[in-house]
């Protein structure tokens, strides 16, 4: 039987103050330097505080309108809340909504001031409408992820169908961009600058990239689930990682250094009164990644407050709802700040997982609705599950990729006596590779694992964009 766990109350208490704090503090003389910054500290801590306590209290109302589910790796039958992503990603859009006179407070403070001051010659005052096009294209396409995500969820949409779902909730990002005459190219590596120059203009394709990229970032993180606490976990150390690297680039007053290993550079010299962080004093650059500190950390703080009530023995699902809005909220700040490199490296387990289930994916190996690994009852842990080469013998095709992958230890293959043909093969995901290299283990356990796993790829991520980048690129990449 499962047992209700409901926050405490104290979370209430001793968060909302500060909260309450954070949000009036800009209205406040003298205004703080980066007065916007306290605000959306002060919503994210609003967003972990709504989600922890709205989502016990939303849970019975999705069950009486038949969203709910069992736990397929449970004994217990007990209904649990579906799409509970819903909650999470409302409350998101509505904080979001209500940071916008913060984000452009200064703005429209100088807007309402300028016939004040005294002119001399031409003085032009321009509200910056492209940075509000961007901001409002941006929660647009957080919506359209939203609408479609809870269709998903009703009427679950077949894989097939559902992966080019994301590519229309872009495209009001990828309009603006295109209105704002937004850059289309990239800067070439050193070693191939004798073939194709500095510069490469990608022109149309840029924009099939940054498609490619929000259709990648939303269903990476949908495909990588099954187990308590999966998705939501990888939301969060995602954005951690991004709200780390946005720090790097604010002008702090001090400075500091960060040492590599293996001696591949001097260390990455951060902050600093002439530095300026990592922007080394571009306030376009300081701009753009607070754009993305405004998204992440209202979502870590969604995230974080869910988390408690996904974590094993799960008390609510998040349904696809969840993985469409983080996914969108992370395309969102790469492509609008810029730094969708950056960002595609710390989906390295979700890229390794993706290429590991590609043969499942388009259809070479049998994929069975349900990834998930195995339950036994009995010990009450999990071990790899399989999918069987039943209606159909395996392609030489199939045969070759399965081959290589067992050779490589990420699956374990099953053969018939009678024709020596494959017949089963363990499910081509990551959790089936912990499983069958670590051995069965507890389903908290391995959503530690996993945790484990994304928070190393985001420190290969950093050493790789901090560290060996500098071998291939010139300047300050950024």
């Amino acid at each position: 039987m499962l047992r209700s766990r409901p926050p405490s109350p104290a979370w209430l208490f001793l968060l909302g103050p500060t909260a309450a704090w954070f949000v009036v503090r800009p209205l406040i003389d003298p205004v703080p330097a980066l007065p916007a910054l306290y605000a959306a500290l002060g919503f994210s801590i609003l967003a972990f505080l709504g989600s922890l306590y709205l989502v016990p209290a939303l849970g019975p109302t999705f069950i009486r309108a038949n969203l709910k589910g069992r736990d397929l790796l449970k004994t217990y039958d007990t209904p649990i809340p579906e799409s509970q992503g819903l909650v999470c990603a409302s409350l998101y859009i509505l904080l979001l909504i209500l940071f916008i006179p913060y984000a452009f407070s200064e703005s429209i403070t100088n807007h309402h001031d300028s016939p004040k001051r005294a002119r001399e010659g031409l003085v032009v005052d321009e509200f910056p409408h492209h940075q509000l096009a961007v901001y409002l294209s941006s929660l647009l396409s957080l919506l359209m992820a939203t609408m479609l995500g809870f269709l998903d969820d009703v009427f679950d949409i077949r894989w097939r169908h559902k992966l080019p779902i994301p590519i229309i909730a872009c495209i009001p990002l990828l309009i603006v961009y295109y209105s704002e005459r937004g850059a289309t190219d990239v800067v070439v590596p050193i070693p191939l600058r004798w073939l194709l120059g500095t510069l490469i203009n990608l022109g149309p394709l840029y924009y099939v990239y940054m498609s490619l990229l929000s259709t990648f970032c939303t269903n990476s993180i949908n495909i990588l689930a099954g187990i308590n606490g999966s998705e939501v976990s990888q939301a969060v150390v995602i954005a951690l990682s991004v709200i780390l690297n946005d720090l790097l680039y604010l002008p702090w007053a001090f400075g500091f250094r960060i040492p590599l290993p293996l001696h591949v550079t001097d260390g990455v010299k951060v902050g600093g009164v002439w530095s300026a962080g990592m922007a080394y004093g571009s306030r376009i650059l300081v701009e753009r990644h607070l754009f993305s500190l405004y998204f992440m950390l209202p979502l870590l703080g969604v995230c974080l407050g869910f988390m408690y009530h996904n974590w094993y023995p799960a008390r609510a699902f998040p349904g696809d709802t969840l993985c469409y809005v983080t996914g969108m909220a992370f395309a969102v700040v790469g492509i609008q700040a810029h730094f969708s490199k950056t960002l595609l490296l710390f989906f390295l387990p979700q890229i390794f997982n993706f290429v590991l289930s590609c043969p499942q994916l388009f259809g070479l190996v049998p994929c069975p609705r349900h990834r998930v690994p195995r339950f036994d009852p009995e010990t009450q842990l999990l071990y790899p599950s399989r999918a069987e080469f039943k209606e159909k013998r395996p392609s030489a095709l199939a045969t070759l990729v399965l081959r290589v992958f067992s050779a490589l230890g990420l699956v374990e293959l099953s053969f018939d006596e009678r024709t020596g043909e494959i017949a089963q093969t363990t499910n081509l995901t990551i959790l089936n590779v912990f499983l069958l290299r670590f051995g069965p283990m507890r389903e908290d356990n391995l959503t530690r694992v996993l945790i484990a796993t994304q928070v190393c790829g985001s420190l290969v991520a950093f050493f790789v964009r901090y560290g060996l980048a500098g071998l291939v690129y010139d300047g300050n990449r950024r």
